[in-house]
């Protein structure tokens, strides 16, 4: 029978979980491993938790099925998490997929769902194929991040009952800016209604975690007046030629700043302080650029970007190069506590998510370090604050701003 262990922040969100929550916990806080005992238990079985307690088989017959990532689907993370419940044992049917494959979901009966992270907001494919699910089967959600807006908890709030539909909760909740061209919410009414209705869906599972963050940014140089050719010229200081695109604009821009050589020799230098460095990067000659360095220094070197994924280096020091948009989720390592952000995400979700593969709560460190590479550019200043914020940076609002 199943020996589960689980830290005391686990057990109290074990004891309020019920249908239709969302487990909210940061990254590394261990939601998975409460999400499949709340599953055991939802089948009238019960755990041993931490050796105490009493061990009983489920006496309701359901399949598990996760909704995940891509990148956590092919790690077999969900596998590894489930591996102390025994769900073989005893005739138990687990099946990971992506929330790509959700919509094959649709027809299934009286199962149980675990959807790992928040990705119903809108009124997409998504959307519409989870209220599907919702309807026909007991499901719980989990997430770092469960909503920024109102209009985020509309799926979770209509799946749980509280609204038909989602033109039922824009009557009695939104209003909407007069005279534009298309809807613009203006603000919200009946506010008390949706916090109480948040609050019952939301279980939240704060943790102090065991290892301290200790965050520096390191301030580097950039090219000021190839920087301010490329901005009042729009010019591509390149290929020779204009630029109109705002995203090709901001491109340019960071090259200038990226490929500095100010920042190059600052992370030479980080890479060779630290013995094991994970590096995030976003750009293809960010990666070429690091290689360099990793070569120069002959540090073992592993990659995870759009077309390699190889393994972390099994040595005494290595360089292990993540392109966010690939890496920033689906995996973890405890074999070192230092991250360098050698170029800012756009996203404040990756960011986090980024930070999280080393903040782990099995981490054998009392620190963990994380260095940003950062100059007093225009650009990275602005993308600097959309991060402390918590928002994503925007490339048309940084450009209208000429």
């Amino acid at each position: 029978m199943p020996d589960v262990s689980l830290y005391p922040h686990q057990v109290e969100a074990l004891a309020k979980l019920h249908n239709g929550s969302i487990l909210v916990g940061g990254v590394g806080s261990g939601k998975s491993r409460v999400g499949l005992a709340y599953f055991w238990r939802s089948c009238g079985g019960e755990i041993k938790v931490n050796g105490k307690g009493v061990s009983k088989a489920p006496t309701i017959k359901r399949d598990l099925v996760i909704i995940t990532t891509a990148k956590k689907r092919d790690s077999k993370e969900w596998e590894e998490e489930a591996r102390p419940f025994e769900f073989k044992k005893y005739k138990i049917n687990m099946v990971v997929t992506s929330w790509n494959q959700i919509q094959k979901e649709i027809n299934t009966y009286n199962n149980f769902f675990i959807f790992d992270e928040q990705r119903v907001c809108g009124n997409g494919r998504w959307s519409k194929s989870f209220l599907k699910i919702a309807k026909k089967n007991r499901w719980i959600m989990l997430s770092a991040t469960p909503g920024d807006t109102w209009t985020d908890y509309i799926p979770v709030f209509i799946a749980n009952g509280f609204y038909r539909n989602r033109t039922d909760f824009i009557q009695q909740h939104v209003i909407y800016k007069p005279y534009m061209k298309y809807p613009v919410i203006d603000h919200y009414i009946n506010g008390g209604i949706m916090i109480k209705q948040r609050n019952y869906i939301l279980t939240v599972m704060p943790f102090k975690k065991k290892a301290e963050h200790v965050d520096q940014t390191v301030k580097v140089g950039y090219d000021v007046v190839t920087y301010k050719r490329v901005w009042h010229d729009r010019w591509d200081v390149y290929d020779n030629c204009p630029v109109d695109e705002p995203g090709k604009l901001c491109y340019l821009l960071r090259k200038v700043v990226n490929s500095d050589q100010q920042r190059i020799d600052a992370a030479y230098k980080l890479i060779k302080d630290n013995a094991r460095v994970i590096i995030f990067y976003n750009y293809t000659y960010e990666l070429n650029l690091l290689r360099e360095i990793a070569t120069e220094l002959k540090r073992p070197l592993g990659e995870w970007n759009g077309e390699v994924h190889s393994e972390i280096p099994n040595k005494n020091s290595w360089v292990y190069l993540c392109q966010y948009s690939a890496a920033c989720e689906g995996w973890n390592c405890i074999e070192t506590n230092c991250i360098l952000f050698y170029s800012q995400s756009y996203s404040y979700k990756q960011t986090v998510q980024a930070a999280g593969r080393i903040d782990r709560l099995n981490t054998p460190y009392d620190q963990l370090y994380f260095y940003t590479l950062k100059s007093n550019a225009p650009i990275d200043i602005e993308i600097g604050r959309a991060l402390q914020r918590k928002e994503n940076f925007n490339e048309s609002a940084f450009v209208g701003k000429k």
